[in-house]
């Protein structure tokens, strides 16, 4: 589906020496060329650093719950920069909008604080390592007295959005993939084991991940019997969901994103 123009409706840590996180969080400070601009009108913040088990290891994420006390359960994941404040900012976003919702740290405490890094730090990153941290953010999250769902919902941005679409191939309990602009050439699919519907949302002007991918991949999935839906923004480029790069982020295309987002997952969570 491709839109017609369309509002838009982000925190140290030190972890034991058996940790997941083994580096200490220094203060953020943005990605060379990131400009922090408004952001969503939420309480200063919502959630807070927790623990969970995976890879026989202790990992660490950005976890907040809903107001509400229970709702279902979603899994957000990361660009290439890291767990950054733009990162935490949308879970407590879920969190306002009555899920329970943690952000895996797949980066393990290190922050790209430019694109050269980035790159360095997303090509380094043990592929099946982070979806078993993803998976294991996701079973914590289920087991808390916040959830109220069977299944978690994985949404992903940038190389969030390909391990997204990658944890829908390998987990059972995922029960809904939102993938923006995803894309990320080691992380191999194997659609024939996607079970959950999933998400595909893409900009125009997307160079990055060019939109032409998502109509393939909707095209490949259809023909496969699987849940699929496309959307692409006109006139939104790569990361237009990102709220603190003002180069990029286009918000009415986000809040389009953000509204078709929380219900998807509304309607495939609640199954």
């Amino acid at each position: 589906m491709v839109l017609s123009r369309l509002q838009r409706g982000q925190r140290g840590f030190l972890a034991n020496p058996f940790s997941c996180s083994f580096v200490t969080r220094r203060p953020f400070s943005p990605p060379d060329g990131v400009t922090i601009i408004a952001r969503y009108n939420l309480p200063r913040k919502m959630g807070s650093r927790v623990e969970f088990p995976s890879n026989a290891h202790t990992c660490s994420g950005y976890f907040a719950a809903p107001k509400s006390g229970k709702g279902p359960a979603v899994v957000v994941i990361q660009e290439w920069w890291g767990l950054v404040p733009h990162i935490e900012d949308v879970v407590d976003r879920f969190a306002n909008e009555g899920f329970a919702a943690i952000a895996p740290d797949l980066y393990h405490g290190k922050i790209a604080k430019s694109p050269d890094q980035a790159e360095k730090l997303k090509m380094e990153l043990d592929i099946d390592r982070a979806e078993r941290e993803i998976a294991g953010a996701g079973e914590w999250l289920l087991k808390q007295p916040s959830s109220s769902s069977k299944k978690y919902g994985v949404v992903g941005f940038c190389l969030g959005g390909a391990l997204a679409q990658y944890a829908g191939t390998k987990e059972a309990n995922a029960g809904a993939v939102v993938s923006f602009y995803g894309g990320f050439q080691k992380a191999q699919r194997d659609w024939k084991n996607l079970h959950a519907p999933i998400l595909l949302i893409y900009g125009e002007n997307d160079q990055s991940v060019p939109p032409e991918q998502g109509r393939q991949l909707e095209q490949q999935l259809k023909k496969m019997g699987k849940s699929v839906q496309l959307v692409i923004y006109p006139g939104a480029d790569h990361a237009f969901f990102n709220d603190t790069r003002k180069h990029v982020y286009k918000s009415d295309a986000a809040a389009d994103a953000w509204r078709r987002s929380l219900e998807f997952l509304r309607t495939n969570l609640s199954r």
